[in-house]
C-alpha cells in the first residue's frame, strides 16, 4: 500500500482509495443481495412455486369463518398437548391459511404445518409450495455473509468503511455535480472514472440514507455495553429497554390450570382486534390450547397507507374461552418516547417499509446504482495502476494487481452468477429433499466460490465476458427452466393478477439483457484493444 501524501485533498484522495478498495469487494456482493432483498416476499412466492389457493375479498383476516373453523379444527385433532397453536393469515392473493404447532410435550419430533383454503377450509396438499429459503436468504446475507456473529460484525465495520469512503469521495471530487453530466465513451479509464461519478452523484443521497440507517437500527449489538450498564447483561435485557421505550407492558401469561375448555371463536375476535388496533390482523397465536387458562393472542400488521413513515404494530389478547379483552397493545401508545419513534422510522427508511411499491423500485433502482458505483471504482483502481506495475510494492505488486482484478470480477460477476443459481437450484433441487433450504444456500456459496475461482485462473478481461454471459443466459433461461420444472409461466402468472411471481421472471429476463449488453461491451472494447 503506497503511503498517505502530504495535503488534506490528497490524504482524502488516498484514503477514499484504499477504504474504498478494500470494503468494495463484499460491498458489491452486500449492495447487490440488498437490493435484491427488496423484493424478497416476491421472490419467495416465486421460490415456493405455490398451487392457487382462493381468495375471500372482505372475510376477517382473508380467511372464512369456515376456514377458521376449520383450522380450529384441525389444530384441535393434530396438535392436541401442544404448548401453542400458530394460524398464519393470508396477505397475498395465492396465500393459504397456514397451521404450525410443536410437537406434545415428551414427543418426538419438529414442528408440524398445514395449509388450508383461506374460503373453504379445505385441506390443501403437503407441501404446500416449496420449503425454500426464499428471499430470505438475500436478505439474511446483506447483513450476515451467513457468517454468523463474525459476518455481523464484518459487515458493521464495512459499513463505517463505506461511510469513510462516501464522505472522502464529496471531498475530493469538488466538480462532481458538473462531472455528473459528463460522460466520454470508449475512451478507457476516464470512462470508468466519469460512469463512477455519474452513480455515485445519482446514488449519493440513498447511499448515505441506506448506510447510516443500517448502522443505526443494530446500534444495541454493535454497542451494547451502555444497554446492559443500564439493563443488565442477560438475555431479557433487550426485551425490557424495548418495552420502556415503547410504554407497553410485558405480554401476560397464564398457567396451565389443567381444566378442559372449549376455544372461542376467532371470526369475532379477530374483527374486534383489528377495530381496536386500527389495524388487519396477520397472525393468531393460541397459548395453552385446549385448556381453561388458553389465551388467544392476536398480532396485527402495520399499516398500507404509504405516506406512514413509522409503522408500528399492535397485538390484542383475549380470554381463549370466552372471549375477553386481557390486554390491547397499540401500535404506537400516546406515551411512546421519541427514541422509540426514532428507531422505527430509522428502520421503516433502510427497509422500504413505506411508500408502497413505488418505493421499493426506487430502492431496487438506486441500489443497482449503488452497486455500479463500487464496481466502476474497484475497476477504476485497477486500471489507474496498471503502469506502476513494480513500483508500489515492489516485485509483488503485479500478484497484487492480478488479484485485484480478479476480486473485481467475482465480486459483481461472480456475485450475479451465484444470485440466479441460487434461483436455479431451487427449481433443480428435489422438492422432498431434506433440508433444501440450507442446500439452496450452500448453491449459492459453491456458485460464487466457482466464479471465484474461475476469476483467479482467467485473464480479467476473458473473465468478465465469461462470467457476465454466464449470468446473461441463466436469467434468459430462468422463464424456461420454470415452465419445464413447474409448469407455471409468467404471463398466466400476469393475467392472473399475480404480478408478484410474473415481476420475478421479468426482472430476470431485464437482468438477463443487461448482463448480455454488458458481456458484448466488454468483449468488443477487448477486440478494440481499447485499455479497461
Amino acid at each position: 500500500m503506497a503511503p498517505a501524501p502530504q495535503g488534506f485533498r490528497q490524504s482524502m484522495a488516498w484514503l477514499h482509495t484504499w477504504c474504498g478498495l478494500v470494503c468494495g469487494w463484499l460491498l458489491c456482493a452486500i449492495f447487490l443481495t440488498g437490493t435484491l432483498s427488496v423484493f424478497r416476499e416476491p421472490i419467495t412466492r416465486w421460490m415456493e412455486a405455490r398451487p392457487p389457493a382462493a381468495t375471500v375479498p372482505g372475510a376477517a383476516g382473508g380467511a372464512s369463518d369456515a376456514a377458521l373453523q376449520a383450522a380450529a379444527g384441525h389444530l384441535a385433532a393434530h396438535g392436541a398437548g401442544a404448548r401453542f397453536w400458530r394460524i398464519e393469515l393470508p396477505r397475498e392473493p395465492g396465500d393459504a391459511l397456514r397451521l404450525a404447532w410443536p410437537p406434545a410435550a415428551g414427543a418426538r419430533g419438529g414442528p408440524q404445518t398445514a395449509a388450508l383454503d383461506p374460503a373453504s377450509g379445505a385441506l390443501l396438499p403437503a407441501p404446500w409450495g416449496r420449503r425454500t429459503e426464499g428471499g430470505r436468504h438475500f436478505m439474511t446475507f446483506h447483513y450476515t455473509l451467513h457468517g454468523g456473529v463474525p459476518g455481523y460484525w464484518l459487515v458493521g465495520w464495512l459499513s463505517v468503511g463505506m461511510l469513510v469512503a462516501l464522505v472522502s469521495g464529496v471531498v475530493v471530487h469538488r466538480r462532481i455535480f458538473a462531472d455528473f453530466f459528463t460522460f466520454r465513451p470508449a475512451k478507457g479509464q476516464r470512462s470508468w472514472l466519469d460512469a463512477h461519478n455519474a452513480t455515485a452523484v445519482l446514488a449519493l443521497p440513498f447511499l448515505f440514507m441506506i448506510v447510516y440507517t443500517g448502522l443505526a437500527i443494530f446500534y444495541t449489538s454493535y454497542l451494547p455495553w451502555p444497554l446492559r450498564a443500564v439493563y443488565g447483561a442477560d438475555g431479557a435485557a433487550h426485551g425490557r429497554f424495548q418495552q420502556e421505550l415503547t410504554h407497553q407492558a410485558p405480554p401476560m401469561r397464564r398457567a396451565r390450570s389443567g381444566t378442559a375448555a372449549p376455544l372461542h371463536g376467532l371470526a369475532p375476535l379477530l374483527a374486534q382486534a383489528q377495530a381496536l388496533t386500527g389495524q388487519p390482523p396477520r397472525l393468531v397465536v393460541v397459548e395453552q390450547p385446549g385448556d381453561a387458562a388458553m389465551v388467544v393472542r392476536i398480532h396485527t400488521r402495520a399499516s398500507s397507507d404509504p405516506r406512514t413513515l413509522h409503522q408500528a404494530v399492535g397485538s390484542v389478547a383475549f380470554d381463549g374461552v370466552d372471549g375477553a379483552v386481557l390486554q390491547v397493545q397499540r401500535p404506537l401508545a400516546d406515551a411512546t418516547s421519541a427514541s422509540a419513534q426514532a428507531h422505527g422510522v430509522m428502520a421503516a427508511l433502510h427497509l422500504a417499509h413505506f411508500g408502497g411499491w413505488t418505493i421499493k423500485w426506487l430502492y431496487f433502482f438506486s441500489g443497482l446504482a449503488g452497486t455500479a458505483m463500487m464496481t466502476t471504482g474497484t475497476i477504476l483502481f485497477g486500471i489507474k495502476r496498471r503502469r506502476k506495475v513494480g513500483k508500489e510494492s515492489g516485485p509483488a505488486t503485479p500478484w497484487a494487481y492480478r488479484a485485484a482484478e480478479a476480486l473485481n470480477v467475482a465480486a459483481l460477476a461472480g456475485t450475479a452468477v451465484a444470485c440466479i443459481a441460487y434461483l436455479w437450484c431451487n427449481r433443480l433441487l428435489p422438492a422432498n429433499l431434506p433440508g433444501r433450504e440450507a442446500w439452496e444456500i450452500r448453491s449459492f456459496l459453491c456458485a460464487w466460490l466457482a466464479a471465484a475461482l474461475h476469476a483467479a485462473c482467467r485473464p480479467a478481461a476473458r473473465a468478465w465476458v465469461e462470467q457476465l454471459s454466464a449470468a446473461a443466459v441463466l436469467c434468459l433461461a430462468l422463464p424456461l427452466l420454470n415452465r419445464w420444472t413447474t409448469g407455471q409461466q409468467a404471463w398466466r402468472h400476469a393475467l392472473a393478477g399475480d404480478w408478484q411471481q410474473a415481476g420475478v421472471e421479468l426482472v430476470a429476463l431485464g437482468f438477463g439483457v443487461a448482463l448480455a449488453w454488458g458481456a458484448w461491451q466488454v468483449r468488443r472494447a477487448l477486440r478494440k484493444g481499447i485499455p479497461g
